[in-house]
């Protein structure tokens, strides 16, 4: 079978990394596709069929020559990113199986969650987009970002929208920012709708909230809509920050602009409600005890703290107070400063100083009836060749 397959992809194409790639895959893991998959109510095998159009008669062509059709689906649709992206140009019949909206329904059901971290290197200043899968620890470069011209290397705002596989970069920081998309099932960037002209945004974040992605800062409060691929101005922020810090849960967006040095002045915050875009001021134990980095997981804010061991603490809306995470020490000794953080279902993500991650794992128990948090750690060690880039920002998508 795995030499069939060899040669019908030899005699479609001469891309000989995509081959070894697919041929690796093949090896580990078609035993378990033809038990399992197969019986996987979710995926429709028979809706792929590629067909081109000769003389105005419909003539079917194989996926790939010497296998059947539903083998030669499944393939396809378990070449892992990014490489799927590549699989486009093997041949035309590839392409139209490929981008076939069916396809592309199926292969977000198989797409496993990945870190996109925004890194840049200390001593050449250079910039990218890296993804890691965590289940393997392997890293992908992404392409390089069509940044204009005399663009700062830190005017950047980021937000995802992770089952949608779209990654967004807001950057610019002056009048009217640009809007890049970063699409994972394609593996390239676009650029998006820009965002309103004539508002000096100057500090500013962003956050993906219910599927659109909420922009603030001293310019104002910005919503894009990606299916319209349009922006519209929110209600204005109530007051102006020094800094913006901002997660996002259950539908409000939290903006803070943390302590800073010398400490002698409250950190002010605010809140905003996506649905009535209304902002309102935060409370002030949330925001005096907003003292680290933010990441928001299962609906409920936490923050690292930047003092200490890195102690993790939880937001008790109902109190109005921060407390501590049980569990697991942070991993000081191998994640150390800068980092940045993102959460994405019962897990925290945090990229740290040469892209080294921890992967925190949130536990929610009751006991006396009383919620009890915990979280237990594991770490990821990026490779040698990743010292001396810091993280400026990190994302999660399906990919």
């Amino acid at each position: 079978m795995i030499n069939t397959f060899v040669l019908a992809i030899t005699t479609h194409s001469s891309h000989l990394l995509l081959l070894l790639q697919i041929i690796i895959f093949i090896k580990t893991f078609l035993p378990e596709f033809s038990l399992g998959l197969f019986l996987n109510p979710n995926i429709k095998f028979t809706i792929f069929r590629a067909m081109a159009v000769v003389g105005g008669e419909k003539e079917k062509e194989e996926l790939i020559p010497g296998l059947p059709y539903e083998i030669a689906e499944l393939c396809l649709l378990h070449v892992p990113y990014p490489y799927q992206a590549l699989s486009r140009s093997v041949s035309s019949t590839w392409n139209r199986a490929i981008t076939h909206p069916s396809f592309i329904y199926s292969k977000k059901t198989l797409s496993h969650p990945h870190l996109f971290v925004l890194a840049f290197h200390s001593q050449t200043g250079k910039i990218q987009w890296q993804a890691l899968d965590p289940s393997s620890g392997r890293w992908f470069v992404l392409p390089q970002m069509p940044l204009p011209e005399n663009t700062s290397s830190t005017a950047f705002a980021s937000a995802a929208l992770p089952r949608q596989g779209k990654l967004f970069v807001i950057a610019g920081g002056g009048e009217g920012s640009d809007t890049l998309v970063y699409r994972a099932a394609t593996n390239q960037w676009a650029l998006a709708a820009p965002t309103p002209g004539g508002r000096r945004r100057g500090f500013f974040a962003a956050e993906g909230v219910e599927g659109k992605i909420v922009a603030v800062g001293s310019g104002g409060t910005d919503i894009y809509d990606p299916e319209s691929d349009t922006w519209r101005e929110g209600k204005t922020l109530g007051g102006e920050l020094e800094r913006y810090e901002v997660v996002a849960a259950g539908g409000k967006v939290y903006v803070s602009e943390g302590w800073w040095w010398p400490f002698m002045l409250s950190p002010r915050g605010w809140v905003y409600e996506t649905e009535r875009d209304t902002w309102r001021e935060m409370g002030s134990g949330m925001r005096e005890g907003w003292s680290g980095v933010s990441v928001a997981v299962g609906g409920r804010v936490f923050v690292i703290a930047e003092y200490g061991d890195a102690p993790v603490k939880v937001y008790d809306e109902e109190f109005d107070t921060w407390r501590y995470v049980k569990g697991g020490r942070f991993p000081r000794d191998v994640i150390k400063r800068p980092f940045c953080a993102t959460g994405l279902e019962d897990r925290i993500y945090v990229a740290s100083l040469d892209l080294n991650v921890a992967i925190g794992k949130i536990n929610v128990g009751v006991n006396s009836n009383n919620e009890q948090v915990s979280v237990t750690w594991e770490v990821v060690e990026a490779p040698r060749a990743f010292r001396e880039f810091s993280p400026s920002s990190c994302q999660m998508l399906y990919a």
